[in-house]
């Protein structure tokens, strides 16, 4: 047992000094400014170049953190399936977990009955419509969703 000398007596409890290094990955900086809300500049450029009618996600959490994919299509699909449009590998997600389904400039998201279910902002759903900045969660995947500024320049005009 080691002993160290608080106020010039032997103490197994005096304080001791660590001195330690630590090294962050780059996937722990992408969770670490997602766990803030922070959108990097690439990300702004990306959503202000989005055109009408599409939309992006952006993984916050998960083995692929930081990756982007864009909605640009009526129907786009997620799951472990290699046919998924969106191909999320990890077994906490369902082969054809989820859809995300375009009409006009909204989208909506939509649970196919995946075992560990879909979630919006925290809450489990069958079927809801998506607001910009919300989260998906699809199995360990946390995404946070961006529209069109486009869109959302001309939603807020009427």
């Amino acid at each position: 047992m080691a002993y160290f000398e608080h106020n010039g007596k032997a103490d197994e409890n005096a304080p001791r000094e660590t001195d330690t290094t630590i090294h962050f990955t780059n996937e722990f900086a992408a969770q670490l400014a997602a766990l803030g809300g922070e959108v990097s500049a690439e990300e702004q450029e990306a959503i202000a170049a989005l055109p009408s009618g599409s939309a992006l996600l952006v993984v916050r959490r998960g083995p692929n953190a930081g990756a982007r994919f864009l909605l640009d299509s009526d129907i786009t699909t997620v799951g472990r399936h290699s046919n998924a449009d969106i191909f999320l590998d990890d077994v906490t997600v369902s082969r054809r977990h989820t859809e995300f389904l375009r009409q006009g400039t909204s989208f909506e998201l939509k649970d196919l009955g995946s075992l560990n279910g879909t979630y919006l902002d925290g809450v489990r759903i069958d079927s809801s419509v998506l607001k910009d900045g919300a989260e998906v969660q699809i199995g360990k995947f946390r995404l946070t969703f961006y529209a069109s500024r486009v869109d959302l320049a001309h939603l807020a005009s009427k």
